[in-house]
């Protein structure tokens, strides 16, 4: 938890990243599919450097940590693909997200049972790990919606998710200002 609370600012940039790409893609609503999956492709592999780096950070306490390197890998795999493949149809690309959207949700979740042993408001991760999952579901029942419709949901799941994952940063950065790491000191 020392670990993870030291680096609560990891957290807090997943989270005003994911923001951006949501008010970015609710303000462009008209963009063409090639740009939404160059946005996309950018976010989900961002996330998934993020979302690894936070791992990271927390890969010496035995946790779940690594259903959190999953989710980063998938991301930053999700990413890269739309790079090397930018002619996905529509349909594709919303599957991909879809996945992409389960898995994360599910590892966000996992973190945050974890979490709850050592700070309150791990609620917070609990919900964006739901509102991700949700999101996933809906998608891959219904990937043919259309991809304007498809395109606003994206910006306000992004935004709602990032603002849950922002307040998750600001509770551990809290939890690391009551439990400050203990000095190490350094005798001859």
């Amino acid at each position: 938890m020392d670990v993870l609370s030291r680096n609560w600012g990891w957290m807090v940039l997943r989270g005003v990243v994911a923001i951006l790409f949501g008010i970015l893609t609710l303000l462009m609503p008209g963009i063409t599919l090639a740009v939404l999956v160059l946005m996309f492709g950018a976010y989900a592999f961002v996330d998934g450097l993020l979302m690894i780096g936070v791992a990271i950070a927390r890969h010496d306490r035995g946790s779940r940590w690594f259903a959190m390197i999953i989710g980063g890998l998938l991301g930053i795999a999700a990413g890269l693909a739309t790079f090397f493949w930018p002619g996905l149809t529509a349909v594709a690309l919303l599957i991909l997200i879809a996945v992409w959207a389960m898995v994360t949700g599910i590892a966000m979740i996992v973190a945050a049972f974890e979490l709850r042993k050592v700070i309150t408001g791990e609620w917070r991760l609990v919900l964006a790990g739901l509102l991700s999952l949700g999101f996933g579901v809906i998608m891959a029942v219904r990937p043919g919606a259309g991809a304007l419709a498809m395109v606003l949901w994206i910006g306000a799941y992004a935004i709602a998710a990032g603002i849950l994952t922002i307040g998750v940063g600001f509770r551990l950065r809290g939890w690391s200002r009551l439990h400050p790491a203990p000095q190490l000191s350094h005798t001859a």
